[in-house]
């Protein structure tokens, strides 16, 4: 359909999108080159000259290519052909080239690759007191020496591996990526979760005990660190 193929973000595409039933004059020139001329709407003795999008080339080729657009122009033919001359073809050559290049240089869509299969995944998970971490037991063997280097740290009384929430958010942020980084380039893979919350409805810092009271067996909770 000629519509969609008017090169053109201006008025030549407004009109042949608003009059469908107008007629269209198709002139051809060198180089697969197509010119197409209508009457401009609301313009007496005036018409617009627009070039058409090559055929033949996938939507990709066409991406950051400037539009080479249309002009009106009289309804002298001496007038109009110097217009389209001076002002539309130069535009219309160039990108056209353009087209051209991008087909020879990328001539299949640049999808994006799927991730990698990995072997071994870490899971980074976001504790309730600002704490990110991972349990020791699931931290991969080959794992560990990045997250040091990353200033993770390990706490035995804890079993887990974790950054301080000591740190500023920002350099918590930059030695995350740099540890995401360094992991995947490595071939582990990364997942990120929140902690489960103990209980519903569960307060944010825990009861102080009782004088006397005898706290649960087991190691400390991550709100007493």
């Amino acid at each position: 359909m000629i519509a969609d193929r008017v090169w053109d973000c201006g008025p030549a595409n407004s009109a042949v999108q608003d009059f469908p039933d107008a007629p269209i004059l198709l002139l051809e020139g060198p180089d697969d080159a197509q010119l197409c001329v209508i009457e401009r709407p609301r313009h007496p003795r005036q018409y617009l000259v627009a070039p058409l999008e090559p055929e033949g080339f996938k939507p990709h080729h066409f991406r950051m290519v400037d539009e080479p657009n249309g002009i009106a122009v009289p309804d002298d033919p001496v007038r109009a052909a110097a217009a389209v001359t001076r002002r539309v073809l130069p535009h219309y050559r160039q990108a056209m080239d353009a087209v051209r290049l991008n087909a020879r240089t990328q001539p299949e869509p640049p999808h994006r690759l799927p991730a990698p299969e990995v072997a071994q995944t870490l899971t980074l998970i976001w504790y309730p007191d600002g704490v990110v971490g991972a349990p020791y037991k699931s931290v991969p063997k080959d794992a560990r020496t990045v997250l040091y280097g990353c200033r993770f740290q390990y706490r035995p009384h804890e079993s887990a591996f974790v950054l301080p929430a000591s740190y500023s958010t920002s350099d918590r942020a930059l030695l995350i990526q740099s540890a995401v980084r360094l992991l995947t380039a490595q071939g582990i893979g990364v997942n990120f979760r929140h902690a489960a919350p103990a209980s519903a409805g569960s307060p944010t810092r825990p009861p102080t005990a009782a004088l006397g009271t005898q706290l649960p067996a087991g190691g400390p909770s991550a709100a007493r660190r």
